[in-house]
């Protein structure tokens, strides 16, 4: 299962937290976010893949911080179509494109086929007012109706007490599983203690 936190930015809080053996890290460019990411921190992870978060964003904005940051991946938060998705393939050669749907109901489902055979992974987040980072979780049952071949990433108010309910769900699509709002002490600072004892209990179910 793909571990994947998002909204990192402080450099002793990223090598703490990629310490725990993560598989991805997020980064959030967006200006309303408390998350935002302005700067280069002075430290990047070196063996999570580096994601960067957009919504709604200039492509050639897009690119220039995928080459700042040596993003491998963009997770698309707005509502960028495939025209917009090619032209950022177009900018940014190899790089694996995320996008990210807003899940209240099962008919929020019938949108993720536009995005088959266009992006590697769609990501379930909960439908809500801020753009990511509610802390607020959905129905997970609504996805036994997604019968989709791209792989998803599960979102939205995932916090330290999930682990039994994160390894009781079961989909064949699903991939992994996206941490951010419920871990942090502060925005944009993860509490490593709390993310440990999480991963510890994922990995003692699942053994």
């Amino acid at each position: 299962m793909i571990i994947k936190v998002c909204g990192m930015r402080d450099a002793d809080n990223i090598r703490a937290v990629e310490s725990l053996g993560v598989n991805w890290m997020g980064f959030i460019f967006y200006g309303p976010s408390s998350r935002n990411v302005e700067s280069l921190p002075s430290y990047l992870p070196q063996d999570a893949k580096r994601v960067g978060v957009f919504v709604d964003e200039d492509p050639l904005a897009v690119s220039i911080r995928v080459k700042q940051f040596g993003l491998d991946m963009v997770q698309l938060h707005g509502s960028e179509d495939i025209r917009y998705i090619g032209r950022i393939r177009a900018l940014c050669p190899g790089i694996t494109v995320i996008k990210a749907l807003s899940i209240e109901s099962a008919k929020d489902l019938e949108q993720a086929s536009a995005y088959f055979g266009m992006v590697e992974y769609l990501l379930f987040d909960t439908k809500a007012k801020l753009v990511g980072g509610n802390g607020v979780q959905f129905d997970w049952s609504i996805l036994n109706s997604y019968r989709g071949t791209v792989p998803f990433i599960l979102s939205g108010g995932i916090g330290p007490d999930d682990a039994g309910r994160v390894n009781g769900f079961s989909h064949p699509m699903m991939a992994g599983i996206d941490l951010n709002s419920r871990f942090e002490s502060s925005p944009a600072l993860k509490d490593v203690e709390s993310l440990k004892s999480f991963l510890s209990q994922i990995k003692n179910l699942n053994s």
